[in-house]
């Protein structure tokens, strides 16, 4: 049956769905600040040390080795943070469709309650006509009952003063 506990449940679950995606979004979008911050920190030092070891390069040959030799890890580390975010997005697209989910089951619990709710009326007011419909069929009984015992009552009573009290041929039954 649709009660009120449903009801709120459904308008509560329709109330808390933007809070909860807008703090999903939040959430994820402080796992990118994080991430990116940690990656700007990791480039920064990096770059630190690159110039470091470049002035202290005599010999420009030793430059392309120090290029070839950063090639490597900064490949890895692309790889990294493209994985990470990747992550991130993966985890917010599934706190979404838990969130749409528990969405859809608030609304379909609700709207298999209306079948049966319809079910339980329609019971309701087909027993209200059976009783209506009897309780009319006693009252025309009744009524047409009434008339013939008027009628006997009144014939009793003539056959009685026409025959007289005591006349045993002629019996009412």
């Amino acid at each position: 049956m649709l009660t009120c506990e449903r009801i709120a449940e459904t308008r509560k679950a329709s109330h808390n769905l933007p809070f909860d995606l807008s703090n999903t979004t939040v959430e994820s979008i402080e796992k990118l600040i994080a991430l990116n911050m940690q990656v700007i920190r990791t480039t920064v030092a990096d770059t630190f040390d690159l110039a470091q070891k470049s002035l202290s390069l005599k010999e420009p040959l030793e430059w392309f080795a120090i290029q070839n030799s950063l090639a490597a890890p900064m490949v890895e580390q692309v790889h990294s943070y493209s994985r990470q975010v990747f992550d991130i997005v993966a985890a917010t697209q599934a706190e979404f469709t838990r969130i749409g989910k528990a969405q859809c089951e608030a609304y379909d619990h609700q709207m298999q309650s209306v079948p049966e709710d319809a079910l339980e009326a329609a019971t309701t007011a087909l027993n209200s006509a059976i009783a209506a419909a009897s309780t009319l069929y006693e009252i025309a009984q009744i009524n047409a009952q009434q008339p013939g015992q008027v009628t006997r009552t009144y014939l009793k009573r003539d056959f009685l003063l026409v025959t007289g009290p005591d006349d045993s041929i002629l019996r009412w039954p």
